[in-house]
């Protein structure tokens, strides 16, 4: 049993057709060119949806809940793939993109002040360069065991890009 079974165990019961269908998210995953990008369109929806308009609170609630249901399914995914971390598993892409508006949504924030479309396309450029060029050590968090090493650096991306995306509406806009 590795160090990540032991908080994700209850993963075992499902049939690997739904954990593959989980991380894939159906078949965004299996798109042939840029697997990631429609991934994080998806994130894009994942957030409009569910974190917009979230309290403070229930934003780190469902950013916390979603984090740990990403590592224990990518961690069941690439077990019953039989694969490290492949391009085909984007569920890490879905859940981190949400962390790069941290603080910005509701009827009165950075999003709704600026524009809704333009901050959001930012924010999904931003997200999409710290996801592919992994700086700041964030490839590094790809070391990681199973499920966490796959999930972790695509948030680490979403909080770099959260945190370039404030700075750039703080200071230029």
């Amino acid at each position: 049993m590795s160090s990540i079974d032991r908080y994700v165990f209850w993963t075992r019961t499902l049939s690997t057709p739904l954990i593959v269908n989980l991380a894939t998210i159906g078949p965004v995953g299996r798109v042939k060119k840029a697997p990631g990008t429609w991934g994080s369109v998806v994130g894009l929806a994942f957030y409009a949806v569910f974190f917009h308009h979230a309290s403070p609170l229930g934003f780190i609630f469902l950013a916390a809940l979603s984090a740990y249901l990403s590592v224990a399914i990518c961690d069941a995914a690439e077990q019953r793939l039989q694969m490290r971390d492949p391009g085909m598993i984007v569920l890490d892409e879905v859940v981190a993109v949400p962390l790069v508006f941290i603080g910005m949504g509701g009827n009165d924030g950075l999003i709704a002040q600026h524009g809704s479309w333009p901050v959001l396309l930012a924010g999904f450029a931003l997200f999409r360069v710290f996801d592919i060029l992994k700086p700041f050590g964030i490839s590094k968090l790809q070391d990681l065991p199973g499920g966490l090493g796959c999930a972790i650096d695509d948030l680490a991306a979403g909080l770099a890009a959260c945190i370039s995306l404030h700075l750039i509406l703080l200071f230029f806009f």
